[in-house]
């Protein structure tokens, strides 16, 4: 295996951009939302009921928040984190391979599910504060948006996985799932191996009486982004389920998973083209709102049609709303991004326990034919529409652009 070495010619911003898609890729395509195509197939096989499967996707949202909270310890060693975390990630979604029906086995396969949650959020910190870092020093800052394009594809990948071999059993397409974050792992280590930091370019400082209103949009930022960590979880974790309640043809249902992929893929792609000039929080604001959109489909009807503009509606934003918060806070805080980078990441984790833990306390409500999910989606989109709106009424300075 190579060492974390930097020897060698500066690193091509290219090669940046490519490390990040495929840490991304692996790190939430594979390790935060796998568990999404396959939790359907799960309860198919009989390896759990629907209870323990919302128990697994709690333990890897805890271990997010876990692993926001200790994200910083790596601010000086963004490289070594990354690599760690995807070996990680690597070895906990192989190892769900070998769970099976017993009690015992089912409380390894949640401690497996809660690590992979932790090694996710050091890898999302660490890459972004990498990838972007290395990028802004190189006067490129305006290429990290495609980075972000690397968790639609890794959804895509996971997605299509599971969806053409909906047919095989949960177990093999974890093992298949483990390999597939191998190949990205090696990649990526290779990667950084031969990357050298680039020469630092002298950053501006804002006048000494602008810290206190930084301090507190920065306190009001990570709420905001809190809020779209609950806003978009219900349907991250239950879309696939929700699909499978009115088609049980897992070539039909198993599709909805591909295209909140792909949707998250190529709204990333606009944004990184055509708005890449755009203040970070108009971009957010709008992706905010149009999320909103997305959970509120639900809320009409749960047919399939409705549950496919969901997909299209919340993939292809969570990401631009993930994009553009991350920019937001490199900007703010140019010099060492990783402290708010991981309160940002802690209340996103928090936001997203948040999700299931009501759908779970809620489970046994049903009024006038509104279960628990459609009050979670409710309680989402007037949370989503708020936030937007605040987002969007914020005075633009001159780093946002």
């Amino acid at each position: 295996m190579p060492s974390l070495s930097t020897n060698g010619e500066p690193t091509p911003n290219w090669q940046i951009i490519l490390i990040g898609i495929l840490a991304l890729a692996v790190t939430m395509g594979v390790g935060r939302f796998a568990f999404t195509p396959l939790m359907p197939l799960m309860l198919r096989d009989e390896t759990f009921g629907p209870a323990t499967g919302a128990e697994w996707a709690t333990a890897n949202y805890v271990g997010y928040l876990i692993g926001a909270i200790t994200a910083s310890r790596f601010s000086t060693h963004p490289k070594l984190g990354l690599v760690l975390s995807l070996l990680g990630i690597t070895a906990t979604t192989s190892a769900i391979c070998l769970v099976t029906p017993s009690p015992l086995s089912l409380l390894f396969g949640a401690g497996m599910r809660l690590i992979s949650g932790i090694f996710s959020a050091w890898t999302l910190v660490c890459a972004s504060a990498w990838c972007l870092g290395e990028l802004s020093k190189k006067n490129a800052a305006h290429l990290g948006a495609w980075i972000f394009t690397g968790v639609g594809i890794g959804i895509v990948l996971a997605g299509m996985l599971a969806w053409l071999g909906g047919h095989q059993s949960a177990k093999t397409l974890w093992l298949e799932l483990g390999l597939l974050a191998l190949i990205g792992t090696c990649f990526v280590w290779i990667g950084v191996a031969r990357a050298r930091p680039s020469a630092t370019l002298p950053v501006m400082h804002s006048k000494a009486g602008s810290k206190t209103p930084i301090k507190q949009n920065n306190f009001a930022i990570v709420l905001c982004y809190g809020t779209f960590g609950y806003g978009y979880i219900v349907q991250a974790t239950f879309l696939p389920t929700m699909a499978r309640q009115q088609i049980s043809d897992p070539m039909i249902f198993g599709l909805t998973w591909p295209i909140f992929g792909l949707a998250a893929t190529i709204s990333v792609c606009i944004c990184a083209y055509w708005l890449k000039n755009w203040p970070r929080r108009r971009v957010w604001a709008i992706a905010q709102f149009a999320m909103a959109m997305g959970t509120f489909m639900p809320i009409i009807t749960i047919e399939i049609w409705a549950l496919a503009l969901s997909a299209i509606f919340v993939g292809g934003t969570f990401m631009v709303a993930t994009m553009a918060g991350l920019q937001l806070a490199r900007e703010l805080t140019p010099v060492n991004p990783m402290p708010l980078l991981a309160k940002m990441t802690m209340a996103f984790a928090l936001g997203q326990i948040a999700g299931p833990l009501l759908v779970r306390l809620l489970g046994g409500v049903n009024l006038k034919g509104l279960d628990a999910i459609v009050f979670a989606n409710g309680l989402a989109t007037i949370l989503l529409i708020m936030t937007a709106i605040w987002l969007w009424r914020q005075p633009i300075k001159r780093n946002d652009e």
